[in-house]
């Protein structure tokens, strides 16, 4: 991921004073710039929710949940009445409301939805989180409101998923929308675009093993799929400059049961919204 030229294209939009303070660390000591590499990859950025997703957000009952296998509160989302729900998982810096057009889709459908803000989003509280604290509220969520017919995620919430289902998550169908793949490869472009040595995002990923007790690799998507069963649609827009299309692509090939839809012009996050993707999201799960 880190060497394909699209992804290099696009920049993330890094303060001039969080570039500085990369050169300045980088300078004086290599653990003190993979120490703040990883603070900066473990926080996301709270956006403010948008105005196509306020109707959600209204009219869902929310209710904040502990998960205790991580100690942490996240802000859950039940929307729609139907004893038929399907779960939904957002992405990096993402919300809960944020697959909102999908959700609508499956209350016309005669479903309900439940969704939630992972750790440090949205309205849950925190600063910081990683993937396996998305998977955990996965469980959890599925201990409380379960079971789900399917779930739908976006991003990191499409990772978390494959992770999730690999490990025991009960769904019948999974349809994941502009899902990340290798690990390693995000920890690379991550510390690309903060113009870092390349030798901080090895050192970045020792450190979250030593901390969680695990390979960042065995995360890696394509790893769950090999395991996975049921039938999967992996989505993903050929322009997406975020997660190249090359991840789903990749998932796909070691899917037992996959089917891949490819859009072009979308990007990352306007998939989201688009009336074809949503089409065949609900088509999909309730076929």
């Amino acid at each position: 991921m880190a060497k394909n030229s699209k992804i290099r294209k696009q920049s993330l939009n890094i303060p001039k004073s969080i570039l500085v303070t990369v050169q300045i660390l980088q300078f004086i000591s290599l653990k003190l710039v993979t120490l703040f590499a990883a603070r900066l990859f473990m926080t996301p950025i709270k956006h403010k929710i948008p105005k196509r997703e306020l109707e959600m957000d209204k009219k869902s009952r929310q209710e904040k949940v502990r998960i205790p296998t991580i100690s942490k509160e996240v802000v859950v989302y039940h929307y729609g009445a139907s004893a038929k729900k399907i779960l939904l998982v957002h992405g990096w810096s993402g919300r809960g409301t944020q697959l909102v057009k999908i959700a609508d889709a499956f209350l016309e459908l005669g479903y309900s939805t439940v969704s939630f803000d992972a750790p440090a989003h949205g309205k849950s509280a925190g600063k910081t989180t990683l993937m396996p604290e998305f998977i955990a509220a996965i469980f959890e969520l599925e201990k409380q409101f379960g079971p789900f017919e399917a779930a739908v995620g976006h991003s990191l919430g499409g990772m978390s998923l494959y992770n999730a289902t690999r490990q025991g998550l009960k769904i019948k169908k999974l349809v994941t929308i502009g899902s990340g793949d290798i690990v390693q490869d995000i920890m690379d472009d991550f510390t690309y675009k903060l113009k870092m040595k390349h030798q901080v995002s090895n050192r970045m990923r020792l450190y979250f093993e030593n901390r969680f007790g695990e390979t960042m690799d065995s995360f890696s998507a394509y790893l769950s799929a090999k395991e996975i069963d049921i039938p999967v649609l992996v989505i993903h827009d050929n322009d997406d400059d975020e997660v190249p299309v090359k991840c789903g692509i990749h998932i796909h090939k070691f899917l037992k049961n996959g089917q891949l839809m490819i859009t072009k012009g979308l990007g990352h996050r306007k998939i989201l919204g688009d009336e074809q993707v949503v089409e065949s999201t609900t088509a999909f799960i309730t076929n």
